[in-house]
């Protein structure tokens, strides 16, 4: 669907995409804001009022994360971000899904190219906002991966029970490797991650704990 925000009824339709079918009536007075560094923050996705209170607080570039460029919200967001003179950067990672070498090795180039301070979102800011946390902390800080790899906790509303716990397991997988085979994260990355394989093992480890837990009702 095309929002055309230059007509009353385009700009009407954009905002109840944004407060209603994109839950942003949730994300009024909860933005799960956090600063990571003194110069990136994570949050959930900005509403054009809040994008205007970031502007104040020296955002220079927002990174969705989300894709959705052809939605209401992103209307918004994009109008908005032009007003403030923000350069709005759209950078889409999956929640339940692996990343190709590309997009881990992407995210590190994008992170050296962007002006700082910067605002990345996805919808929650939780799960996807958590990975390229953890990516920019390593990448950015040259912070250790298992340190950085707390960006993807509860404390952030990400839950790894779900399937979303793919974004931990990509995490824990090099952590495990490197244990016994000391290795670089981008090494790991270029040479021994394999997307597909790793989806299989997290998908029939997941299966199994929810069969156990869930249909068998094991203890």
């Amino acid at each position: 669907m095309h929002f055309n925000l230059s007509t009353d009824d385009g700009r009407r339709r954009a905002q109840h995409d944004l407060f209603w079918r994109d839950h942003g009536f949730l994300r009024v007075w909860f933005q799960n804001a956090h600063w990571i560094s003194d110069e990136m923050v994570r949050t959930n996705q900005p509403s054009p009022r809040q994008i205007a209170l970031w502007t104040q607080a020296g955002i220079k570039t927002i990174i969705n994360l989300r894709g959705g460029t052809a939605t209401g919200f992103h209307a918004l967001e994009r109008e908005a971000c032009a007003a403030s003179g923000i350069k709005l950067v759209n950078f889409t990672v999956k929640s339940r899904d692996v990343h190709p070498p590309e997009v881990i090795f992407g995210a590190r180039d994008l992170f050296e190219s962007i002006e700082y301070p910067a605002l990345m979102h996805c919808k929650s800011g939780a799960d996807r906002a958590g990975f390229m946390a953890a990516l920019y902390l390593h990448f950015r800080k040259n912070e250790r991966i298992e340190v950085a790899a707390q960006q993807l906790s509860l404390k952030y509303l990400h839950v790894r029970q779900g399937k979303t716990g793919m974004l931990d397991f990509f995490f824990q997988n090099y952590l495990d490797y490197a244990r016994g085979n000391p290795i670089s994260f981008s090494d790991w990355v270029r040479d021994v991650y394999d997307p597909p394989a790793l989806k299989a093992a997290f998908m029939a480890s997941w299966l199994g704990n929810t069969l156990v837990d869930k249909v068998l009702r094991r203890e």
